[in-house]
């Protein structure tokens, strides 16, 4: 049994707070400095070069034991520190500083690149008369199939001046910040998803022109693709290609993206600001944009984002009396970080008189079970029903 005098002895290792100022430290009788730990870590690096050398490495290959060197320098990267072997930590924190404002020389670059997207396919027509087709939030595979064929078979049937894809093209959560099951994470498969609704829209009007405007779920995809990330790299390998026109297939279906948001932005908060500018007039009096804000333009128009479809009456000395629309969504009504059940779908087609800068809407409603547009009837047909809408049905069926 200890006596007083050995509970209290102290004992060979320093505390952790006199570690700064101790150049050795006794293990097992034997006295090892600063400059012996030094040399021997210096010595392992020499051996190896080119490898990081880890603490579990360390402890295999060295000829101090760790008691010792954890006495000297407290913790590993400490260690590390004092043999020149990793950055100090000021050291370490210009790096970082040195790395993001590189990165965001990069997202200045690209951005600059984007503005030239808007206009490579630009198919102007003459004459007064115009129509275009505008559809927004359709989230790639969430995107409701009885939504889809009315608007493709509207588009064919319309065979409008342009087709305005208004934003969100893509969901892509595993970018989000809103929280999601990542097993149902399918970068690629959304991508190619969000490609094919493209492709059958360019197929439904060979003629027109195509806009994709820019939604914060596009940003954000590319945001993380120009961040460098080494996996998403390899998630996306297999299209052929790592950058926005090849990845969104812009030249195979010639779409414009519309995008005058510098990315390059260091906060959340100032890239919400930049998003606001990514819009597109059409006709010198028809907006598009992705968010409400740009009701306050004061020029007849519409915008998506938040899945509801709701109108304002407006009047201005320019335009008289003119509509603004809040689209509603083409997204099933299902998603794990809203309540989608407040969600509504549908389209609008805009038809403009260029001469006198007035614009007529006719908003599609795509409802639970039918449709109208452009005077056809469609119906849902059995397999366009998906769990979410059967269980709503149910519901309201039974009475709420």
């Amino acid at each position: 049994m200890a006596t007083e005098n050995e509970r209290h002895q102290k004992p060979d290792i320093p505390s952790l707070g006199s570690q700064h100022t101790t150049d050795s430290v006794k293990v097992r009788d034997i006295e090892y400095t600063r400059n012996d730990c030094i040399e021997d870590i210096s010595r392992l690096a020499e051996v190896f070069p080119g490898r990081r050398i880890t603490r579990d490495f360390y402890r295999e290959n060295s000829n101090i034991p760790e008691k010792a060197w954890t006495g000297l320098f407290g913790t590993f990267p400490e260690f590390l520190r004092a043999a020149d072997l990793e950055h100090t930590r000021y050291a370490a924190k210009v790096r970082t500083q040195v790395a993001k404002h590189a990165a965001h020389d990069k997202l200045k670059e690209v951005s600059e690149q984007r503005r030239e997207y808007g206009n490579r396919y630009l198919r102007e027509k003459r004459g007064r008369w115009k129509t275009l087709v505008g559809c927004s939030d359709l989230h790639d595979k969430e995107c409701d199939p009885f939504y889809l064929r009315v608007l493709f078979e509207t588009i064919k049937t319309v065979d409008p001046d342009v087709v305005c894809i208004d934003g969100d093209l893509f969901d892509l959560p595993e970018f989000s910040r809103h929280p999601k099951d990542p097993r149902e994470w399918d970068t690629v498969g959304r991508i190619q998803a969000g490609n094919a609704i493209v492709g059958n829209i360019r197929e439904a009007a060979p003629e027109a022109q195509i806009d994709l405007i820019e939604g914060n779920h596009e940003a954000r995809l590319v945001k993380h693709m120009m961040d460098a990330s080494p996996a998403l790299r390899s998630l996306l390998g297999d299209l052929h290609g790592f950058d926005i026109i090849k990845l969104l297939k812009l030249d195979e279906h010639e779409v414009n993206y519309v995008a005058d948001a510098d990315l390059h932005a260091f906060t959340d908060a100032q890239l919400r600001r930049e998003m606001v500018k990514n819009y597109r007039m059409y006709w010198n009096c028809l907006l598009a944009h992705h968010f409400p804000v740009g009701k306050e333009k004061g020029v007849p128009g519409f915008n998506g984002h938040h899945h509801r479809h709701i109108v304002w009456t407006e009047n201005n000395a320019r335009f008289g009396s003119y509509e603004w629309h809040q689209l509603g969504a083409g997204h099933v009504r299902d998603a794990v970080y809203c309540d989608g059940t407040k969600w509504n779908n549908g389209f609008v087609i805009a038809n403009v008189d260029t001469q006198t800068e007035s614009v007529a809407f006719d908003y599609t409603y795509v409802g639970d079970t039918f449709a109208v547009s452009g005077g056809t009837w469609y119906y849902r047909e059995p397999h366009e029903f998906y769990p979410a809408l059967e269980k709503e049905l149910d519901f309201r069926r039974n009475g709420g």
